[in-house]
C-alpha cells in the first residue's frame, strides 16, 4: 500500500481525505497525515472551527495550508478547508470520511450521508458502530463503499489478531484487550474521574483532558463499546454476565482466558474479555497489557502443541492454548492504514458482519423518575456488554442511545435501564436501531459455542 500511495502523490492524484470531529483521535491522525505521501487531507470539520485550528496546529499544519475558502477550492489548490458543515464536507470528491466525533447519532447520520455520496467511512466513533453498526455495515455494502473499524484503535487491532488465527488454521478461544479496573469504578462520574488516574482537576485541565471522556475509560464503559465492536466483526459471542475484567499478565493470558472446564475463566470458547492491569486489591500486575490487545487460541493436536513449545509460545500449565499479544497501540497516529486500505484495496481493517453483541445502560446510582441520563462517560449510567439476544429480550435500552432521555420512572442502583422506562426520541438514530432490532437478518448466523477439546 505504501508504493501505491508513492505513485498516487506522483501521478497527483492522493486518497482525498475529510475529518468531521477534531478531537484527540483526529489530531494524532492529522500529526502523520501530513508525512503520508499520496494522501490530501481536504476538509476538517468541527462544531468548534477554532478546536479544529488548533489540531491542524498541534498536528504541525502551517497556517496558510489551512485557508482555503470552501471544499472546491481546496481540493484544487490542495489545501485544507475548516468549516462546522459536516454535510458540506460530505461530496462526490471526497474518497473517504473519517468520522470522530464519538457522538452516536451523529456518527450515524454522517455515515449514512456518505453511503449516499459513495465516500468510504473510517469510523473512529466506535460508539456508532456499538449501536447499530451492523445496519450501517450493510448500507456500505449496497452503495459500494467500505465501512471499517479505524485501525490504531483497538477493536480493529484485535479484529487483526482473530483473523491471523483463523488464517492460520487456529481456533479462537477469547480476544480482547487491557485496561486498568477495579469494581468500583463503575460509579466513577467526571467528578471523581481524576483521583482515580493520580490527577488533580488543574492538571487535567492544563493538559486538555476531557473528564467525560476519561470516565468512561474508567467506568467500564468504553470498554465494553470496544468489546461489542469486535464481537460483532469476528462472529464472537460476549459473556451473558458482561466482562468479568479479570488481573492478569501477559505471562497468564493463555492459562486465564480459557474455558473453565480447562481451569480458566471462559464460560465458553469464542468470545471476548478485557484484562485489568490491577489486582482486586489494587495493586499494579507485572507484564500488564493495560494498552495492549490480544487473541488465545488453541492447539488441536499433539503437533501444534509441540510447535508451541519449539518456537517459545507462552502456553498453558497443559501446552493446549496460547496467546499472541500487542503490547501497545497508537490510536491516530496508526489511522492511515485503514485509510489506505479501503481506498487502495477496497477492504476494512475490521467491519461488523451481525449483531452479536450490545451494550446496555446501567444506573450508577438509585435515579428517580423525571431525571435526564447524560449518557457515555456521565453522572447516571454506565455500559454493560450483553449478548444481542439478551438484551433484546429484556427490552434493555442501549447506551448510545441514553444521552439527553428522560425517565419514565424510578431506577435502582446497579438495575438494567429498559427502554420503557424513559421517553424515546423520534431522530435518525432511534429510527435505525429500532429497524436494525426488528430485522432479524442482522442476527442470522450466529456463532456457535465450539466444544471444548
Amino acid at each position: 500500500m505504501y508504493e501505491a500511495l508513492q505513485e498516487r502523490a506522483a501521478r497527483g492524484q492522493p486518497i482525498r481525505v475529510a475529518v468531521i470531529g477534531a478531537g484527540k483521535f483526529a489530531t494524532m491522525y492529522l500529526h502523520q497525515a501530513r508525512r503520508t505521501p499520496g494522501v490530501h487531507v481536504c476538509a476538517v470539520c468541527d462544531l468548534d472551527t477554532a478546536r479544529a485550528r488548533s489540531a491542524l496546529r498541534t498536528g504541525g499544519w502551517a497556517e496558510a495550508a489551512c485557508s482555503a475558502p470552501d471544499l472546491v477550492r481546496a481540493l484544487h489548490a490542495g489545501t485544507t478547508w475548516i468549516t462546522d458543515d459536516a454535510t458540506a464536507v460530505i461530496h462526490e470528491a471526497v474518497d473517504v470520511v473519517i468520522e470522530a466525533t464519538g457522538d452516536p447519532p451523529a456518527g450515524v447520520g454522517h455515515a449514512l450521508a456518505c453511503f449516499e455520496h459513495g465516500v468510504h467511512v473510517v469510523m473512529v466513533n466506535v460508539e456508532a458502530d456499538a449501536l447499530v453498526g451492523p445496519y450501517l455495515a450493510r448500507a456500505a455494502h449496497r452503495a459500494g463503499v467500505v465501512y471499517t473499524l479505524a485501525y490504531g484503535d483497538q477493536p480493529a487491532l484485535i479484529a487483526e489478531l482473530v483473523d491471523w488465527a483463523r488464517i492460520s488454521g487456529f481456533e479462537v478461544v477469547c480476544a480482547g484487550k487491557g485496561t486498568k479496573y477495579l469494581p468500583h469504578y463503575h460509579q466513577s462520574t467526571p467528578d471523581t474521574v481524576w483521583e482515580y488516574y493520580g490527577l488533580s482537576a488543574a492538571e487535567a485541565q492544563q493538559g486538555g483532558m476531557n473528564a467525560t471522556m476519561f470516565n468512561s475509560f474508567l467506568d467500564g464503559t468504553k470498554s465494553a463499546i470496544e468489546m461489542a465492536a469486535v464481537a460483532n466483526a469476528c462472529g464472537l459471542l460476549p459473556d451473558e454476565a458482561g466482562l468479568q475484567f479479570p488481573p492478569c499478565g501477559t505471562g497468564e493470558l493463555p492459562q486465564l482466558l480459557r474455558p473453565r472446564a480447562h481451569g480458566g475463566v471462559l464460560s465458553a470458547t469464542g468470545t471476548v474479555e478485557v484484562v485489568s492491569s490491577l489486582t482486586r486489591d489494587g495493586e499494579e500486575i507485572d507484564n500488564d497489557l493495560r494498552w495492549g490487545v490480544y487473541v488465545t487460541f488453541a492447539g488441536d493436536s499433539d503437533y501444534a502443541r509441540r510447535c508451541f513449545r519449539e518456537y517459545g509460545m507462552v502456553t498453558d500449565d497443559a501446552g493446549r492454548y496460547s496467546a499472541l499479544y500487542r503490547p501497545s497501540h497508537l490510536i491516530g497516529l496508526e489511522l492511515g492504514v485503514s485509510v489506505a486500505s479501503a481506498v487502495l484495496r477496497n477492504e476494512a481493517t475490521g467491519t461488523p458482519r451481525a449483531f452479536y453483541a450490545d451494550v446496555v445502560a446501567v444506573a450508577k446510582r438509585d435515579l428517580a423518575a423525571g431525571e435526564m441520563l447524560d449518557g457515555e462517560g456521565g453522572y447516571t449510567v454506565w455500559g454493560r456488554l450483553q449478548p444481542a439476544a439478551s438484551s433484546l429480550a429484556r427490552g434493555a435500552l442501549p447506551l448510545g442511545l441514553c444521552k439527553a432521555v428522560t425517565l419514565r420512572r424510578a431506577v435502582a442502583a446497579g438495575e438494567i435501564v429498559q427502554r420503557a422506562d424513559v421517553v424515546e426520541k423520534s431522530n435518525q438514530a432511534w429510527r435505525v436501531r429500532g429497524d436494525m432490532e426488528a430485522d432479524s437478518g442482522y442476527s442470522t448466523g450466529l456463532p456457535k459455542t465450539e466444544s471444548v477439546r
